[in-house]
């Protein structure tokens, strides 16, 4: 699965933290990051609810692999 997060779009809600906390993390200034190596692991189902609760649609999913 292929996670692109589009830093220009975050707002740094958080909500993707929340959602799938193995696979998304905030940066220092609140903005939502990739965990390392969170995407070869990462739950299908809270990745695509992670996306879902992006109030700004900042996370982009694709069926590639990782990286």
């Amino acid at each position: 699965m292929q996670i692109s997060i589009d830093h220009h779009t975050c707002i740094g809600s958080g909500q993707c933290v929340l959602t799938a906390p193995d696979v998304f993390t905030q940066d220092d200034d609140g903005y939502s990051e990739l965990v390392p190596e969170g995407a070869a692991s990462a739950v299908p189902h809270q990745v695509h609810e992670a996306a879902l609760a992006c109030p700004v649609q900042a996370i982009t999913l694709g069926d590639g692999p990782p990286g």
